[in-house]
């Protein structure tokens, strides 16, 4: 027998389900049958009517209808002042679907950053949060001690948008009973477990600083442009986008969009220094001993890189 998804759309702007949309071999549609999933309800897949829309969430609610997996997507919004009224279906706010359902299900799925940790609009009058951290806070919507039915608590596969892979991925696993390890915030370790930076095809031009001030070269875009992929991890450089490519690798830099605290205060394409000096450094590291480093390598690196000559 299959298992039951419902997918609940927020306080967000629907990116997360063109990512999901975008997954090919198999496509969606043939990836919820080869896994029995029953979709009850997808606002980009599903054709009821509002009488039986409504019905589907009575249904679960009353425990007439079994929910194995919802996956919530976009912030949950509490405002103004907590009544949750700036996002309301049907004259009630959507906060309370969303604890309704949350209650009812065996498990509970972040998808995207909004869901995740509160995203766009978290520090702001709409008073948006995630379901179970609020930013790097735990807590969020649904508190910090929130196990859905089936013991787990609310699994954040985060980013702006999120990774099919990563949806497809983590759906199959808790399909098929795989244990999926958790980081602190939370996100499967198998697509969270490494930095951005590590599978960036310009790792070397890092290692040896040579650095851009401008787009369009090849170098390492942290020191001056504002790159995240040394300090957020996430699997953008692991799983490509489009089986191909990354903001890295076009020339973009990472934004940072599966941490936390995104999106940040300050300009995307600036590196906050002092001096010249990054504040923020890579994961693990002391400045004293990065910028002692960094120092030599410079001094010693290779011509090819310094003339932005492709290896071969």
């Amino acid at each position: 027998m299959g298992k039951s998804l419902y997918w609940l759309t927020a306080g967000g702007c629907g990116g997360d389900t063109m990512s999901l949309l975008n997954m090919e071999s198999p496509d969606t549609l043939e990836f919820f049958d080869y896994l029995q999933l029953e979709l009850l309800w997808h606002p980009s897949l599903s054709t009821y009517k509002f009488s039986e829309y409504n019905s589907i969430n009575e249904q679960i609610l009353s425990d007439k209808v079994r929910l194995d997996i919802l996956c919530v997507e976009g912030s949950v919004i509490r405002g103004p002042g907590g009544t949750g009224m700036f996002q309301a279906f049907d004259g009630t706010p959507k906060k309370d679907l969303i604890a309704g359902l949350a209650q009812k299900a065996e498990v509970v799925i972040a998808v995207g950053t909004c869901a995740s940790f509160g995203g766009i609009g978290s520090d702001g009058e709409i008073e948006a949060t995630g379901l179970m951290f609020h930013k790097e806070k735990k807590g969020g919507f649904l508190g910090e001690n929130f196990k859905a039915r089936g013991g787990l608590p609310v699994i954040n596969i985060s980013g702006c948008p999120c990774h099919c892979e990563a949806v497809r991925g983590t759906l199959s696993a808790l399909v098929e009973n795989v244990p999926l390890e958790l980081d602190e915030f939370n996100r499967p370790v198998e697509w969270y477990g490494m930095l951005v930076h590590q599978g960036c095809t310009r790792n070397e031009y890092h290692e040896y600083r040579i650095e851009e001030k401008d787009f369009g070269e090849k170098g390492c875009l942290f020191f001056f442009k504002g790159c995240y992929g040394p300090l957020v991890f996430g699997p953008c450089n692991k799983i490509l986008w489009n089986r191909r490519s990354s903001k890295t690798r076009v020339g973009v830099p990472c934004f940072g969009c599966t941490s936390p605290d995104f999106p940040r205060k300050y300009p995307f394409f600036e590196t906050p220094n002092i001096e010249g000096l990054p504040i923020l450094l890579p994961k693990g590291l002391d400045r004293a001993h990065y910028m002692a480093f960094k120092s030599i390598a410079a001094a010693s690196a290779p011509d090819r890189l310094i003339k932005r000559i492709t290896k071969i």
